[in-house]
């Protein structure tokens, strides 16, 4: 009886999932304390994401459910997170970023399902394998970590600009 994780396809996923990480710790960690160039090294992570796609002949529109899923998260995560520090600290952070977690996770995956029910009616073919469905999720964070980034940074431009 084969085993589900010993499949070429998971260990192509489970493979490009730890190179990835390793690059998104090491990049996002280098620049944790640039708040000016934060939110663009995530959109750049976002495009080294969309190599891993192109290594693998991914089709974007296969995974477009999977990559709404995750802007959706990792968008709206970044406010959540934010707005919690910012009226109680780590901790609130921390239970902002559960939170808005929680929130975005369920929102987030009714998008996605309903990108997925009209791609099957209008018959686009979206083959979901560990691989496809981990990138597809993975760039669509960075991209909507990147995105949500980028607008605290202007927000903190004007609202705590000096007068």
């Amino acid at each position: 009886m084969k085993k589900w994780w010993l499949g070429k396809d998971f260990v192509k996923a489970l493979t490009s999932f730890i190179i990835l990480s390793i690059i998104v710790i090491a990049v996002s960690s280098y620049f944790v304390y640039n708040s000016k160039l934060i939110g663009p090294v995530f959109l750049f992570l976002g495009y080294i994401s969309l190599f891993f796609l192109r290594f693998f002949k991914i089709d974007i529109k296969s995974i477009y459910p999977d990559i709404v899923f995750g802007a959706t998260d990792n968008f709206v995560l970044v406010f959540a997170a934010t707005l919690g520090a910012t009226f109680a600290g780590v901790a609130g952070a921390i239970i902002g970023g559960i939170a808005g977690n929680t929130l975005t996770d369920g929102f987030a995956g009714l998008v996605e399902g309903h990108i997925a029910n009209r791609m099957q009616r209008q018959k686009i073919r979206h083959n979901r394998t560990a691989l496809s469905t981990m990138l597809g999720k993975m760039t669509g964070c960075l991209f909507g970590a990147g995105i949500g980034l980028i607008f605290l940074w202007l927000i903190s431009l004007v609202w705590f600009s000096p007068s």
